[in-house]
C-alpha cells in the first residue's frame, strides 16, 4: 500500500476548485425526486441520527426564546455552558477540565475551523487518515494549506498508527488529525497508540487535534478522552451526534492554554459566537432526565449495528473491522462493482435503497467501498437489506 499523498496545488489551480463538494447530496437530491415522484426510499445515506431533539433540550431552547435569551453570548460561549461541560468531563472521564479553555462554537466544524486557523500556515501540512471525513481536508485546502493523506485499511483498523505518524512525518508538517470514533469507519483508536501519537507529535514539535464527536456513541467499551492523555491536545465535540441536536448546529473544543486568545481573536472574527438559543437549550442536554433518554437512543443505535453488521457480510459485502462507534458501517462492495459511484446510483434507482458512495472519503480504493448508515430504524433496515438481497441477485 502506497502512503503519504501529499497533495499540491497546480499552478493557477484556483482554490475553490480544489475543494470537492459532498457528493451524497447529489444522491440524496436524487432520492427525494424518486419520494416526491411516489417512491419508497430506504435513507442509508445520511449520518444524522433520525431521532429528534430530545423534549428537555427543546423545552429549555423554546423557553429562553420566550424570555428574550436571544441575544449575542461571549465570543467563547455562555459561561454556564462552559461549567457544565467542564462538569462533563470530569463525571464521565474523570478528568478535571478549565471552563476556561472550553470554547463554544457553531457545530465542531467552527470547532475544526478554528483549530487549523489557529495551528496552519500556507503550505504547512495536517496528516489524516485516509479514508475520512471529507470537510477535514476541504478545510486545509480553504486554509492554503496541505493534506498529508495517508492511506490505512483493516490492518490499521483504518487509523493512523504511532508507526504511520513517525514515518511519514515532513518538515512541512504542522498537525495530526485524529478522529476516534472515525467517520466512515466507526473505528477507535486504542488508548496506547493515541498517547504515542501525542508523545510523537509533540517531540517533532506539532500539535494533535481530537475529533470525539461520536463519543458517547460507543458500544462495548467506553472510550478514553485525550484530555485524559495531554493539556495539549486541541479536543473537539459535538451536540450533533450523541446528543441529537444536529440542526441546533453547536459544539465545542477543548484548546491548550497557550492557544485560548489566539482562538478567541478569531472566533470573533469570524463568526462572534454560537447559536444563543441552542447554547440555552444545550444546558439541558447534560441533566439526568436527557442523559437517560440518550442512553436509550445509544443502544437502540448498537441494536441496529448488531443486526445490519453481520446482515450486509451475509449478502457479500467485506466489513472486515467491527465498528466500535458512530453509525456507519464502511463496506468493501468489489464483488459487485469496481465503480462504488455507479453501484449507489444504481442502487437507488433499481431498488429504493440510497448509500454513501466512497469517493466521499477520500482517494483510498473508493471505487471499491460505500457507507452504510444505520440512522434509520431496526425495521428499514431490514427492508433495506431485502431490496439489496433481490437486488443483487439480478
Amino acid at each position: 500500500m502506497q502512503h503519504n499523498m501529499l497533495l499540491t496545488p497546480l499552478p493557477n489551480d484556483r482554490r475553490i476548485d480544489r475543494i470537492q463538494p459532498f457528493h451524497v447530496m447529489a444522491l440524496l437530491a436524487r432520492a427525494r425526486q424518486l419520494e416526491a415522484a411516489g417512491r419508497d426510499i430506504v435513507h442509508m445515506e445520511i449520518g444524522e441520527p433520525d431521532f429528534p431533539s430530545p423534549q428537555p433540550v427543546v423545552e429549555a431552547g423554546l423557553e429562553a426564546i420566550r424570555g428574550g435569551d436571544v441575544h449575542y453570548t461571549p465570543t467563547t460561549g455562555l459561561p454556564q455552558l462552559r461549567e457544565i461541560i467542564a462538569g462533563f468531563y470530569q463525571s464521565r472521564y474523570g478528568v478535571s477540565v478549565s471552563p476556561h479553555r472550553i470554547i463554544v462554537t457553531p457545530g465542531a466544524s467552527g470547532a475544526l475551523l478554528l483549530a487549523l486557523g489557529v495551528l496552519l500556515e500556507r503550505d504547512e501540512a495536517v496528516m489524516m487518515a485516509d479514508p475520512g471525513y471529507p470537510c477535514n481536508r476541504n478545510f486545509v485546502t480553504f486554509l492554503e494549506g496541505e493534506t498529508q493523506s495517508i492511506p490505512v485499511g483493516a490492518k490499521e483498523a483504518y487509523q493512523l498508527t504511532p508507526a504511520l505518524v513517525s514515518e511519514h512525518w515532513q518538515a512541512a508538517t504542522r498537525a495530526v488529525l485524529l478522529a476516534s470514533p472515525s467517520n466512515p469507519t466507526g473505528t477507535l483508536i486504542p488508548e496506547a497508540d493515541l498517547q504515542q501519537i501525542i508523545n510523537t507529535t509533540k517531540q517533532k514539535g506539532g500539535h494533535v487535534i481530537v475529533d470525539e464527536i461520536y463519543h458517547g456513541l460507543v458500544y462495548d467499551h467506553d472510550a478514553t478522552t485525550a484530555l485524559a492523555l495531554s493539556d495539549e491536545v486541541f479536543v473537539i465535540n459535538s451536540f450533533s451526534k450523541y446528543f441529537g441536536m444536529t440542526g441546533w448546529r453547536l459544539g465545542w473544543m477543548v484548546v491548550p492554554e497557550s492557544h485560548i486568545d489566539a482562538v478567541d481573536k478569531l472566533a470573533q472574527n469570524l463568526f462572534l459566537a454560537a447559536p444563543t438559543p441552542a447554547q440555552y437549550a444545550a444546558l439541558a442536554a447534560f441533566t439526568p432526565e436527557n442523559r437517560a433518554i440518550l442512553d436509550a437512543r445509544r443502544n437502540e443505535f448498537q441494536k441496529r449495528r448488531d443486526y445490519l453488521l453481520p446482515a450486509l457480510r451475509q449478502l457479500g459485502f467485506k466489513i472486515l473491522v467491527e465498528p466500535q462507534g458512530a453509525f456507519y458501517l464502511y463496506a468493501d462492495c468489489s464483488a459487485f462493482t469496481n465503480d462504488s459511484y455507479a453501484f449507489a446510483l444504481d442502487l437507488l434507482e433499481n431498488a429504493g435503497v440510497a448509500i454513501t458512495p466512497g469517493k466521499d472519503f477520500g482517494f483510498n480504493a473508493p471505487e471499491k467501498h460505500v457507507r452504510f448508515a444505520y440512522t434509520t430504524e431496526l425495521s428499514r433496515l431490514e427492508e433495506g437489506v431485502a431490496r439489496l438481497r433481490t437486488y443483487l441477485k439480478k
